[in-house]
């Protein structure tokens, strides 16, 4: 089976088209992740159909999106952004 991106924000995608989407345009996430985040909280928002859950394609990319972090040119660029942020100052 093969999976596409939607090209419509409004689509209506099940976990498991969401998932596989998401992975397609380069944010490598499972169904069962998207399960637990449903449960547990922090996923995107979902909606139910029936006993099926439909991701809006938009609200799914959008949520993807907000995880990823500013560019940065090296790994050590992380430990001084923490220590700004924690009121510390990198030596």
């Amino acid at each position: 089976m093969q999976h596409q991106i939607p090209d419509a924000v409004d689509a209506l995608l099940t976990r498991e088209a969401t998932a596989a989407a998401l992975t397609a345009c380069g944010f490598p996430v499972k169904s069962k992740t998207l399960a637990t985040k449903a449960t547990r909280g922090g996923g995107p928002p979902f909606m139910s159909f029936g006993a099926r859950v439909l991701y809006r394609w938009g609200d799914a990319l959008a949520w993807a999106k907000g995880r990823l972090s500013e560019p940065r040119s090296s790994t050590s660029e992380a430990d001084v952004q923490a220590a700004v942020a924690g009121g510390r100052h990198a030596s």
